[in-house]
């Protein structure tokens, strides 16, 4: 009776962190696609401009994500989980107060810093209350409920500004499900984990996990690609695509997608298939990016002259790229994992979200950029670009990286 309950993986306070996890990137996705909107509208933000002050969310959570790893490896991880999260909630409050563009941008880029340092807290706390036996099929489970967040909360979003064009409601949305995340945090019951206290020295180890570096660089190619598409895909559709209700949706798909992926690899990486699953999703998601700008090109030269072939190629797009990430992220997530020491998971879970977030923030900055420069249509050529590199990358050096670092 004792194994069968240890080695429940669906426990009480797994299902807690799933909970809160869910309400943090809730509030996270029912602003994102309109936040380019809210900026071009209120405050006559140029293509450019936009980028930079975007940009500034994920560049703060990339300075913050190697510190939150070592502070979560060196001290009781309830009580920094609950600290990151206050202060996650409190900054919607500064979107509220914000009245002018440099005001905003200040709230946004700080807003950045608790929101790195929850996401590894609360990934790490997940990670330490799922049995052993059901460590890796548990952490893909996990990124259901990023997914559920995904597939929800821009149609929400985008539901309540259409009917009601009002930011400042949305602002008021994120802030209350931030605090009911709070609030389910917690009631967590962890279990408390020896703490290191005597280290001989700060090390770049402690920081970010070198013995897997170059599992981080190839994810910096796909969070670079996520960055551009989940930012500037409704700015996109709207001025490109005539399409002016459709974000919504695509995100719905997408998550659809990351949900299918998620449940369909469960058993892959319970069996510890980890390169499969990443080789798998890498591929979808070079042909999903590949399909979401290739439909309207033809359509500009007039190769497919129709809409249907359009929204085929905008709304497939969104069940490729989402199936794609639902194999790689928790894939490249267990890989990171397994090839660090036990004492050093808060380090590991940091260093793949370093990586996602550079990859995400200069997808953003210079998304924008190009965009002003050369149009949308170069921008999104240019995420398969760097797609494909990121592919290229894994199948020539990533996976053997891979296997001739991991730990038994």
């Amino acid at each position: 009776m004792t194994t069968q309950r240890e080695e429940r993986l669906w426990n009480k306070n797994y299902c807690k962190v799933m909970a809160a996890n869910f309400a943090l990137f809730f509030a996270f996705y029912v602003l994102t696609p309109l936040l380019p909107l809210y900026l071009s509208e209120t405050f006559g933000a140029t293509k450019d401009m936009i980028g930079l002050v975007l940009s500034g969310y994920t560049i703060t959570a990339l300075l913050f994500r190697p510190f939150s790893g070592y502070v979560v490896d060196s001290f009781p991880r309830k009580t920094v989980l609950m600290v990151c999260f206050s202060a996650f909630a409190i900054f919607f409050a500064g979107y509220l107060a914000a009245s002018t563009l440099l005001l905003f941008t200040i709230v946004r880029t700080l807003h950045g810093g608790p929101f790195g340092a929850l996401t590894v807290a609360n990934s790490t706390v997940a990670i330490d209350v799922l049995p052993s036996s059901r460590r890796t099929e548990g952490i893909g489970y996990y990124g259901l409920s990023n997914n559920l967040a995904m597939a929800i909360a821009p149609t929400i979003g985008i539901f309540v500004y259409r009917l009601t064009s009002s930011f400042e409601l949305l602002f008021w949305i994120a802030l209350a499900v931030a605090c009911a995340g709070w609030l389910v945090d917690a009631t967590i019951k962890p279990t408390e984990k020896q703490i290191i206290k005597k280290k001989n020295k700060l090390s770049l180890d402690r920081f970010f996990l070198v013995r897997g570096w170059l599992l981080g660089v190839n994810m910096v190619a796909f969070g670079f690609c996520f960055g551009v598409l989940s930012n500037y895909l409704a700015i996109y559709g709207k001025e490109q695509l005539g399409m002016t209700a459709g974000t919504g949706t695509y995100f719905m798909l997408c998550a659809v997608g990351l949900m299918a992926s998620r449940i369909q690899g469960g058993k892959a990486l319970r069996k510890g298939r980890l390169t499969q699953n990443a080789a798998e999703g890498i591929v979808i998601s070079l042909i999903g990016y590949t399909l979401f700008i290739l439909m309207p090109t033809l359509n500009q030269f007039s190769i497919f002259n129709s809409q249907f072939s359009i929204l085929i190629g905008y709304y497939g797009s969104a069940l490729l790229i989402g199936l794609g990430n639902g194999h790689m992220w928790p894939a490249f997530q267990n890989m990171t994992i397994s090839v660090a020491d036990n004492s050093q998971r808060g380090t590991a879970n940091s260093t793949i979200l370093i990586s996602w977030d550079v990859g995400m923030g200069l997808g953003i900055l210079l998304g924008g950029i190009i965009a002003e420069v050369l149009g949308y249509a170069a921008t999104f050529w240019t995420v398969v670009l760097v797609n494909a590199i990121g592919t290229a990358l894994f199948f020539l050096a990533t996976k053997a990286f891979f296997l001739e670092r991991r730990l038994s």
